[in-house]
């Protein structure tokens, strides 16, 4: 299971050990998981394996369904598998060393608010001509609707919230991995303000 949850770091610019190209890359800051519980399709419907990661005091709630793997996380999360390992069981600790240096990842985080945004800044629209008889306000939507329906198409490009909305990006790879320091390197830009929380998955080629 090639699976990590991270905090965002910042970024650096790295050289390519066969090419020597100078590329940015995206440093993350990961610690040791345990492996909570394991869901199979016969018990559960579908295959899974939930992880909880950090260090923190989890609820009375919780703490029995914790007691098998004797772990105290901050942040527990599910990861859906196609097949259940044999060498995986409850109490498994997952580290950075699930990675080496040009594997396949696709990252997920929630990317930073922008607040609330017009249309030209949200959805790149154009404004309105400012000369020759153009309208004093050269930035409105314009017109939204007609006759028919009579009400406002769901998902009609508006003004409203900008970012801070799960992104997920495919196509990176890992640049460099510190199992010791529990520091990864991804290739690009990873969606997020720095301290956020980022989904490292291995993905097959």
């Amino acid at each position: 299971m090639k699976t990590l949850i991270a905090t965002k770091l910042g970024m650096i610019s790295a050289l390519t050990p066969d090419t020597g190209e100078l590329v940015a890359v995206t440093l993350l800051k990961t610690e040791p998981g345990v492996v909570t519980q394991l869901k199979s399709t016969e018990k559960d419907g579908y295959n899974a394996v939930q992880v909880g990661w950090g260090k923190g005091k989890p609820s009375k709630s919780l703490a029995g369904h914790l007691k098998p793997s004797k772990a105290e996380p901050k942040l527990i999360r599910e990861v859906r598998v196609d097949e259940l390992s044999e060498e995986m069981s409850v109490g498994t600790k997952v580290t950075a060393d699930v990675f080496e240096v040009g594997d396949n990842v696709s990252v997920t985080a929630k990317s930073k608010g922008k607040g609330w945004a017009g249309t030209i800044k949200r959805h790149n629209f154009h404004r309105q001509r400012k000369t020759h008889g153009g309208k004093g306000d050269t930035r409105k939507v314009g017109s939204i609707g007609s006759m028919y329906p009579q009400h406002i198409r769901k998902g009609k490009k508006m003004a409203g919230r900008m970012g801070h909305t799960n992104v997920t990006v495919s196509g990176l790879k890992v640049a460099l991995v510190e199992a010791e320091k529990g520091v990864i390197g991804i290739t690009g830009a990873v969606p997020g303000p720095r301290r956020g929380l980022v989904v490292i998955k291995g993905v097959s080629k």
